[in-house]
């Protein structure tokens, strides 16, 4: 599974990044690190960027990278329903 196939507010694992050198450099320096933890937490319309988090980092992702961000096969873990504020 990628990046790009992980339903919106769905977690799970980097296990490897793909690409030239260069691509892999940037993604390490944003956070993208082999056992980082991801979530979605949306998609731009018409094949826009991913909003992704990576701890306490919010990022977006072009589709084309999120392709090369391959997750670890376990089961994807849903984020737990917010809190009401009532």
């Amino acid at each position: 599974m990628t990046l790009e196939q992980l339903p919106v507010g769905q977690k799970a694992r980097i296990a490897a990044l793909e690409g030239d050198e260069s691509l892999r450099a940037r993604m390490f320096a944003l956070g993208l690190r082999t056992g980082r933890e991801v979530l979605v937490i949306r998609r731009a319309r018409f094949s826009g960027p991913l909003h992704i988090r990576i701890g306490s980092t919010d990022l977006m992702v072009r589709r084309s990278e999120a392709r090369l961000i391959r997750l670890q096969n376990e089961v994807a873990t849903p984020l737990p329903p917010a809190a009401s504020a009532g």
